[in-house]
Formats: C-alpha cells, sequence, structure tokens
C-alpha cells in the first residue's frame, strides 16, 4: 500500500510474493486463513523525522483504510491568488518528477537566480503555520484550487505535489512524487478543481509547515505549444491530511541492512574484476620461442545450427603482418573476437603467446585490438582520450605514448578535440589506442573503413612501422590490393573454415603471378562481392 509496505523494496517483493500467495492458498485451496491485516512503515532517522535512527517503524492496522486513511487532520493553508508561466512547449521545465532528482531541484530552486528564479516563475506556492505536532501521513491528501488562464489553453496539465517544510526552510518532495491534473479546455472563467495528491508514508515532525504547490511545467511531460499565464488560487484554504492508528509491529530487517548487502556484493565484485582483469604479463624477448598465435580446431556455432566458424586451423608467427581474407559471413571478425575472449568458442582454442585465451587472461595484456571502432569521446581531444583508455584499460607501466604517437603519425591534432576529425584521423587515433603500451600483437578489424586512397596508403605504413621491430599484426580486410601491399602473409576464409594460408608470395607464384584478387576468387567463388583500393605502392 501506498509508499511504504516495509523497508525495502526487496522486502517488499518478497512480503508481496509471500501475501499473494497465502491469499491464493486460503481462498483456492482450503489454505490456512489469511489476515486483512495492513502493514505500513515510516523510516525513522530521515533529514526531517524527529524519530531515534535505527531500524524502520512497521505499523499495522486490522484492515485495509484505503487512500483517505482512518482519520484526517485538516491543516490550514496561506497565500493570495498566484500567477504562474506556462511557457511555450513547457521549456525550460521543472524535474519535480523525475526520480531522485525532486530534492535537488527543490533546493535548487530555493537558491534562486539564473535559469532557476524562471523556474521559481511557473510555480505557485501556498504554505501552512508551523504544525503543532508531528503528525505521520498515510494516504493520498486532498486539497481545492481554482485555475484559469489569460487565453485559451486546449489540454492543459498542472503538476500538484505536497512539500514538507523544516524549521530552516528546506524542502522535501516526499518519494519526489507529484500528480499531474489535467483539464481539457482552461480559459479565462476559473475552474475550481478537487485534487488527489501522490499516496505517500511519511512523518511530519511538529515545527514543520506544509507546501502545496502547482507547476505549469514538468520534465516527464510534454506541454502545450503556445505560451499562457495562469492564475492559481485556493478554493479551499486547508489541506485533508490523512492519518492511520496503526500498531507497531517488529521490523524483520533494519534499513541499513539491504545497503550493507549491496556494499559486500560491490566489494566481491570489485575483487574479482581485480583478479581476472590482465594487467601485468611477462614482457616479450626475442629469445621467445612460442608463436603468438595458435588456433586449433576453432568452432562457434550459434543457436539454430550455424556454424560461423567451422575447424579454423593456422599459427602466426612473431614480426609478420598477417592479412585475414574473405567474403562478408566468411567468419573473419567472429574469429578475432575469440581470439580476444570476447566470444567463447563451442570447441577448439584460441593460443596467445602460448596460453589458452579466456575472458581476462593474463595474456591480453600483451594484445592491443581494434574492432568496430575507436569509442572515442568527441569532446576530449586525442591525447585525452588516450590517456582515458590507457586508465580505463586497468594496466600498469608507461604506455609509451610517445612512440605511439610517432608511429601513428598523428602530429599535433593530437592535441585536438576529437570532433573537428577527420574520418582517417579517428581511425589513426583508433590504431593508437591499440597501441598504447606497444603490445607484442596487434589484432585490427576493417582499420581502413570508411578511409580514402591517400589516407589507406598511410595507414598501411603505419602497420609496416609497428610490425618492424619483430612485433605482429594480425589484420581483417577486403580491401585485396591493400592486403597484397601491406601483408607478408595471409590466411582466407570461406564459410567458416581456412581454404587457404601462407605467405602472399607464395600464394601468387603457385598461382603463376595472378593478382591476389583473381585469386582470392578463385578460392572463394565468382559469387562474392570483393573491394580493391587502387593504391600504388
Amino acid at each position: 500500500g501506498h509508499d511504504g509496505a516495509l523497508t525495502s523494496s526487496e522486502t517488499v517483493t518478497e512480503q508481496v510474493r509471500a501475501l499473494t500467495t497465502d491469499w491464493f492458498g486460503a481462498h483456492l485451496a482450503d489454505g490456512p486463513a489469511v489476515s486483512d491485516a495492513f502493514l505500513y512503515s515510516v523510516t525513522e532517522g530521515s533529514a526531517l523525522s524527529d524519530r531515534a535512527a535505527g531500524s524502520a517503524a512497521v505499523l499495522s492496522t486490522p484492515d485495509y483504510t484505503g487512500l483517505n486513511g482512518t482519520t484526517t487532520d485538516t491543516v490550514t493553508l496561506a497565500g493570495p491568488p498566484q500567477q504562474a508561466l506556462a511557457p511555450a512547449g513547457g521549456v525550460p521545465a521543472a524535474i519535480s518528477s523525475v526520480p531522485g532528482l525532486g530534492g535537488v531541484g527543490s533546493l535548487l530552486g530555493q537558491l534562486g537566480g539564473g535559469a532557476l528564479a524562471g523556474l521559481a516563475q511557473q510555480t505557485a506556492t501556498f504554505v501552512s503555520e508551523p504544525l503543532a505536532a508531528t503528525t505521520t501521513l498515510v494516504g493520498a491528501p486532498t486539497a481545492g484550487i481554482t485555475l484559469s488562464s489569460d487565453r485559451p489553453v486546449p489540454g492543459a496539465t498542472v503538476f500538484t505535489a505536497l512539500r514538507i517544510l523544516d524549521a530552516s526552510g528546506r524542502a522535501q518532495l516526499p518519494a519526489s512524487l507529484v500528480a499531474p491534473v489535467r483539464v481539457d479546455a482552461l480559459g479565462p472563467d476559473p475552474q475550481e478543481l478537487q485534487i488527489r495528491l501522490p499516496a505517500i508514508v511519511t512523518d511530519i515532525p511538529a515545527g514543520s509547515r506544509l507546501a502545496l504547490t502547482v507547476t505549469t511545467t514538468d520534465q516527464a511531460y510534454r506541454m502545450p505549444s503556445g505560451p499562457a499565464v495562469y492564475t492559481v488560487a485556493l478554493a479551499d484554504t486547508s489541506i485533508t491530511v490523512p492519518t492511520v492508528a496503526g500498531t507497531p509491529v517488529e521490523s524483520p530487517r533494519p534499513p541499513w541492512l539491504w545497503p550493507l548487502l549491496a556494499l559486500v556484493v560491490l566489494v566481491i565484485v570489485g575483487l574479482l574484476l581485480r583478479i581476472t582483469r590482465p594487467r601485468t604479463a611477462a614482457v616479450a624477448s626475442d629469445r621467445d620461442p612460442v608463436d603468438p598465435v595458435i588456433v586449433t580446431g576453432l568452432v562457434k556455432q550459434y543457436p539454430g545450427g550455424v556454424r560461423a566458424v567451422d575447424g579454423v586451423d593456422f599459427t602466426v608467427p612473431r614480426g609478420i603482418v598477417l592479412g585475414l581474407l574473405g567474403p562478408n559471413g566468411a567468419g573473419k571478425s567472429t574469429t578475432m573476437r575469440m581470439m580476444m575472449g570476447l566470444i567463447t568458442p563451442t570447441a577448439g582454442d584460441v593460443r596467445i603467446f602460448g596460453e589458452t585465451i579466456r575472458p581476462g587472461s593474463p595474456a591480453l595484456a600483451r594484445v592491443g585490438c581494434f574492432i568496430e571502432g575507436p569509442g572515442l569521446l568527441p569532446h576530449l581531444t586525442g591525447r585525452q582520450n588516450l590517456d582515458l583508455f590507457w586508465r580505463a584499460s586497468g594496466r600498469s607501466g608507461d604506455p609509451r605514448m610517445i612512440e605511439v604517437l610517432e608511429i601513428a603519425g598523428l602530429g599535433s591534432a593530437i592535441d585536438r578535440r576529437v570532433r573537428t576529425y577527420s574520418q582517417g584521423m579517428r581511425q589513426r587515433v583508433g590504431i593508437a589506442q591499440a597501441m598504447l603500451g606497444m603490445p607484442d600483437l596487434l589484432l585490427l578489424d576493417e582499420p581502413t573503413n570508411g578511409l580514402d586512397p591517400p589516407q589507406i596508403k598511410e595507414m598501411r605504413e603505419v602497420l609496416q612501422a609497428y610490425a618492424k621491430d619483430g612485433r605482429t599484426v594480425i589484420v581483417s580486410s577486403h580491401l585485396l590490393s591493400e592486403v597484397e601491399q601491406t601483408c607478408s602473409d595471409v590466411v582466407v576464409m570461406g564459410a567458416g573454415r581456412v581454404i587457404a594460408q601462407g605467405s602472399v608470395d607464395a600464394l601468387l607464384s603457385e598461382h603463376q603471378g595472378r593478382r591476389l584478387e583473381d585469386v582470392f576468387l578463385g578460392l572463394v567463388g565468382e559469387g562474392h562481392s570483393v573491394t580493391t583500393s587502387g593504391v600504388s605502392p
């Protein structure tokens, strides 16, 4: 019922499930009789409560009291008729109904000034005298107002709320709830409205005042397109506050228990991330005998029996630029994702520097990747994006930013905001992201997408410069002539399988010196679309 069955949403869910099960058991299965008691809770130790801190007070009544409570208190309101601006389209808008922001909006509204002063002009407020005794509100308060407009407004809506003002004037909007009131046709003639405010459960301490607010805008609603000025007045000088004479019952759980459990869960998750996230790995050396990549029997099957990758085997030695080729749907991107631990294979495995790859494998600290774009933040500079990416990756050590920027050829543009970059510059920053820390293995999925021929030629130089010191680069691409000029080795895939692999020179010599494009079409079939860059060496 209302805003407070028990101490938390989780407890409410448990209670409602249990009560529903018991009720159906009692009435449909001749089970034990169930109580018709109504439970509600009032949180103790709140900012406006004079209760002692501790577990929430849970109270009970024999029957459900509805929104009107068992008794009512009448609180007198005061205030003259007031005009409230209704801006065109409801902009700027109040934020009282956005969960979690009502209190902030109320506090900011008290500060005044600037745009907030404009929002204050959209609200009519009627305030009571300080209450002589503490009152527990249980239900939906009611009040009467009159409303008119300086011009006809079809479909006018105002937003009413009950706020609690403490002795120092601080305002609280209980549960951040407002009640929208719609008037089909509003005009110069005042219309009397009986309004029911949101149903809540809350303490109103002695010395506090009640404030009835009527606002012309709310960010959660679409408003009339034309401007208007509303006149709001009290039709009744009092507001009716429902109360319930409840009997205290023992609270099953203190309110701090759920936040404490949530904190424990967060600590456990943080420890797991710290344990599983790749932070350090052995430093590669020229004497490392292990091939960077060994793919064995790799299979990825999706529901319905579709095999995107079907028994792929290949080995990538150190110090080469390898092109992973194939038509759309050949399984190239799926293979690269499994190489990064982003997708779990159905069968087979990928070994990176001798370690079988799984999510969080330490060997991934020696791998840089560029898959589905760099995801840059446009309001930051390129350098800031790189720095943020390095810190977010959880890796320690030197990102070797100077070397990365020199290889990527970003120049002074690295200190400009990304929103000013061309597509080619964005791709370069994405490649630079993958190069941070100068990893021993670089995986690039379609790095030349969207680039023009000169930019593609520059990208080729970047990749060759990176691999010249014994590092390994694997590139997935559709641009066959570019692969022919950039890569020393290729793996050709079709229908999820490897149909050819080896050095580019050997593959071309086996086919009588034909172009890689012709060799590719001969391997995968003529029915596939092939892109050539047309870039000369």
